[in-house]
């Protein structure tokens, strides 16, 4: 049996499970373990992705088969979804649609309950099922994320449109009504209670119900109501009347509003130089699937014109033909929208629309790839593969004796003088080392003096190290031009610092990424690298790490002095909403548990609200 691969090991070849749990999110989702062929190993499902994922890597408790599972692991892909349910259901799809070699030994996906629409010429049932299968023809909704869910459905099916549930053999044998007529959900058909015309209606409402179209329901059952009122048939009326209002109830409860359909929503996330898009694909309402891509691109390319580029690859450069959607979701205006959504309408031969201002379920879609295309890029960006490579390349590009195993960067921040507060963040061969950052309170210089502020936190840092009670550096960078690094140079030259190379970076005159300046304090010379340059992604990654925890540091100073509600400061909870949340969850440590389709049951707090909450109480 291979071993299992050692994840402190430095061997580039090996799957680096201590930096990609470090970024990885702790929201549901799914994810996809691959081989060093690119095959697919296994497919699964987390309430917690972080925490599942890492139970895999444990130094012991694993299971035989595990271990062989874990040998084999040369990359891993996540899929962020809205909640565990919505995991369960991808997860199912991504196992038929895949085949993992131990999905197939440890789950058996025909398992997974169904409601049975019955081939019954006049008087079709809608029973539960536990699997699929080919006998008997009729028709299958599914699958359902549980047996719970489909008892759900079923009840409310009974409810509002009185469809029988019994089996064929009882059905066939009934004399009499049995107790569901009596308790007003059956329509009893088994003694000809209902004409087959009138039961084929509720069938089909039934079935437009499972297929999530709710409005059309309800629009047909207006028009029902209307006619029998203007025949007086008042209790008819008042039968659709109940139906209409169960439907509404029911509607407003369901977490797929009815919009369902098919989509490719697409989503762009860019940081230290690395453009990511991501491709979740929607077919009937149901997301089956995301596929990541790391494009190269240029500097001057705006978001827009990336999308552009991006989709007309997609969807026209293969050899193979792709499917195209009606719908393809987009989160900025693509360069050029009109024109390629006529290119690929007549590609289609219909209608193919390219939109970005969307509500309800597109428009949790959209949220859902973003968070998706953030996530995909953190970890690719801590992967040690490309780590390693950017560090090789800072190596060769300031011409180093070796390459640079702990880098350090400075950045200062404060509002108009105020709280000004200094960061130091650490990068080392795995990526930042966040163990090792530091924020220092910047105190007894004139307000916004950044000069004065940098000379601080640096005699203050390496006065220490050369007492010998900090970690030595092997490369220091600071955010900021020459005066900035000016004063740097200076406190090394008292501090007798000759040995650490010091480097400026500058955002140069356009202050446009990719576009920086780096100064050599040895030299004084100015330099600019190639935008595509892994050296300066790695500076970008630094630089804008160091320029983040600065703001965040500055920020928490800020608010030391006032008591605040971990609620508040979240845009459009008021107090009357804070009480209100508080006192339906019973405290803040139940209303983190909870999710948004909970968190909506509160009086006042919308869909998107709710979405907002749980994003702030989660910290993304």
């Amino acid at each position: 049996m291979p071993t299992r691969s050692d994840p402190e090991s430095n061997n580039i070849g090996e799957f680096d499970s201590k930096s990609f749990l470090k970024q990885l999110t702790e929201r549901p989702g799914v994810y996809r373990m691959y081989d060093e062929g690119g095959a697919v190993l296994y497919v699964g499902k987390a309430r917690n992705l972080k925490k599942r994922v890492g139970s895999y890597f444990r130094k012991t408790g694993l299971a035989p088969k595990t271990e062989a599972l874990v040998a084999r692991i040369a990359s891993i892909e996540v899929t962020i979804t809205g909640s565990e349910t919505e995991a369960l259901l991808l997860e199912q799809n991504l196992i038929k649609s895949l085949r993992p070699p131990y999905n197939i030994l440890l789950r058996d996906d025909k398992s997974y309950p169904y409601i049975y629409l019955s081939s019954h010429s006049d008087y079709p049932s809608l029973t539960f099922r536990r699997g699929r299968t080919k006998k008997g023809g009729g028709t299958w909704f599914g699958p359902f994320p549980s047996s719970g869910a489909v008892k759900e459905s079923l009840n409310i099916l009974q409810k509002v449109f009185r469809i029988r549930s019994c089996s064929e053999s009882y059905f066939r044998n009934r004399t009499r009504p049995c107790l569901q007529y009596q308790i007003n959900r059956c329509t009893a058909p088994c003694v000809g209670y209902v004409a087959p015309e009138e039961y084929q209606q509720d069938i089909r409402h039934a079935t437009m119900f499972l297929e999530g179209k709710n409005p059309a329901i309800i629009h047909d059952l207006m028009n029902a109501m209307e006619a029998a009122s203007q025949n007086l048939e008042f209790e008819k009326a008042a039968a659709y009347r109940d139906q209409i209002n169960h439907l509404r109830h029911v509607q407003e409860q369901q977490s797929v509003d009815g919009e369902g359909g098919d989509a490719d929503v697409v989503a762009i996330a860019q940081d230290a130089g690395v453009v990511c898009i991501v491709v979740i694909i929607v077919r009937g309402g149901r997301v089956l699937g995301t596929k990541d891509y790391f494009p190269r691109y240029s500097i001057e390319q705006t978001e827009g014109e990336l999308l552009s580029a991006f989709l007309g690859q997609y969807y026209f450069g293969g050899n193979t033909r792709r499917e195209i959607p009606r719908d393809i979701l987009v989160p900025v205006e693509v360069e050029g929208q009109e024109l390629l959504a006529r290119a690929l309408t007549e590609s289609a031969n219909r209608e193919i629309r390219i939109r970005g201002n969307v509500r309800g379920e597109r428009r949790r879609w959209l949220e859902l790839a973003m968070t998706n295309a953030r996530q995909t890029l953190l970890t690719h960006l801590a992967s040690k593969e490309t780590v390693y490579r950017r560090l090789l390349a800072l190596r060769d590009l300031l011409e180093l004796p070796e390459t640079p195993s702990r880098m350090e960067c400075f950045d200062i921040s404060h509002s108009h003088g105020e709280n000004t507060v200094a960061s130091c963040v650490v990068f080392d061969e795995n990526g930042p080392l966040k163990s090792d950052y530091r924020l220092y309170n910047i105190e007894g210089v004139t307000a916004g003096d950044d000069y004065a502020a940098m000379r601080q936190v640096l005699s203050r840092r390496y006065k220490r190290m050369v007492a010998g009670e900090g970690k030595r550096p092997d490369l220091v960078f600071i955010d900021g031009g020459k005066g900035q690094l000016n004063i740097a140079r200076e406190v090394f030259d008292e501090l007798e610092i000759s040995d650490i190379p010091l480097i400026g970076v500058a955002k140069g005159v356009t202050r446009r990424a990719g576009m920086e300046q780096l100064i050599d304090a040895m030299t004084g010379d100015v330099f600019r690298v190639p935008a595509d340059s892994p050296a300066l992604h790695l500076i970008q990654h630094i630089r804008d790490e160091s320029h983040r925890f600065a703001i965040t540091g500055h920020r928490a100073r800020r608010d030391k002095k006032r008591r605040q509600s971990t609620l508040e400061g979240i845009e459009g909870v008021g107090p009357k909403k804070r009480r209100d949340l508080i006192r339906y969850f019973g405290g803040i440590q139940e209303l983190r548990k909870a999710g948004v389709d909970e968190m909506v049951k509160v009086p006042g707090i919308s869909k998107s609200l709710a979405e907002t909450l749980y994003a702030a109480l989660h910290d993304e």
